[in-house]
């Protein structure tokens, strides 16, 4: 990627009076932009203004900042206009590839400052994003808002980041304004993409299981919301055995199992019964029941159903 002129990246900090004039008269809140409003980006850039940050935000459409302004905001209407207001600034755009395109042209404004993205996308974006905003010397944190837009700046919301180490610790006040668990998971800066994934998984299959449920009792002229207090009560046994299935996993001994795969195995036909009775789709088992299968096949009845995790692993086959 070309670079711009070193000797007009040392001017264009030099003409920044925000890096120097960064924090507020009498508050010690200290000046952020946000670039991006959708439903996230605007859940952030509310929790600084709440906070008392003065809070520069920028996104396509004018039009959504206008809440935001409303509330205590500063719009502008370029992106040089953004990234120059703070020297913090947090992206929460739909990819990583969108974030670059939209702040390459201002790209050298960005010497000197910290640039934390907040957006969705995978390991390798975020490893390509770190180049791309060290290259233009940036402070680079990479994140993840491990909740939904409504609960960003609750305590117990968490939040992650990985990246620059010195600028995680000097911005970590601030940082968690947005949620008040707030951890660093190293410096390698994908790995608060690679825990997102890593976590995330199990986000789909869960829902897929309450939705079938209230299918189920729906069926039969009972509410929904009659399940949740008891699939509540089931997600925190799940939570509470998720530490054992992990100390399995990272011996490798799956030989002492408090459930194994044959116990699991023995209700896929329940699974297609109650499919039946029901009248319910429940194809989406078919790729758990395919893993079970194999699992057995390959000599796993007896083991933890742990020990999936050995399956799920794609062999290295070496030519």
């Amino acid at each position: 990627m070309e670079r711009k002129d070193p000797s007009k990246i040392g001017e264009n900090l030099n003409n920044n009076s925000a890096v120097t004039g960064d924090r507020m008269m009498g508050r010690d809140r200290l000046s952020v932009s946000v670039i991006g409003l959708g439903n996230m980006g605007s859940a952030l850039a509310e929790a600084f203004v709440k906070s008392g940050h003065k809070t520069t935000v920028w996104n396509r459409s004018a039009a959504k900042a206008s809440p935001l302004v409303a509330k205590g905001a500063v719009h502008v209407n370029t992106i040089d206009d953004a990234i120059s207001a703070s020297s913090l600034i947090i992206t929460c755009l739909t990819t990583y590839d969108a974030t670059i395109q939209v702040m390459e042209p201002a790209g050298v404004r960005l010497t000197g400052r910290t640039l934390v993205s907040l957006n969705s996308g995978t390991p390798a974006g975020a490893r390509k994003m770190a180049a791309w905003a060290t290259g233009y010397g940036a402070r680079f944190l990479d994140g993840a808002v491990k909740n939904v837009p409504s609960a960003v700046g609750k305590p117990d919301t968490l939040l992650y980041y990985s990246g620059d180490k010195a600028a995680f610790d000097e911005h970590e006040t601030t940082l968690k304004v947005l949620g008040g668990d707030t951890d660093y998971l190293g410096g390698e800066p994908d790995l608060a993409k690679l825990y997102e994934f890593a976590v995330g998984g199990t986000l789909l299959p869960a829902l897929l299981g309450f939705f079938q449920g209230a299918a189920l009792v729906t069926a039969r002229g009972l509410q929904a919301s009659s399940l949740v207090p008891y699939s509540i009560k089931w997600l925190e046994m799940i939570g509470s055995v998720l530490p054992i299935f992990a100390k399995e996993i990272d011996a490798g001994d799956y030989s002492k199992p408090a459930s194994s795969v044959g116990i699991f195995h023995e209700t896929i036909a329940y699974d297609l019964e109650i499919g039946e009775e029901a009248n319910m789709d429940v194809t989406w088992h078919a790729p758990m029941h395919d893993l079970l299968r194999r699992a057995v096949a390959t000599g796993h009845r007896d083991h933890s159903i742990s020990s999936l995790v050995e399956l799920l692993r794609k062999s290295e086959h070496v030519e």
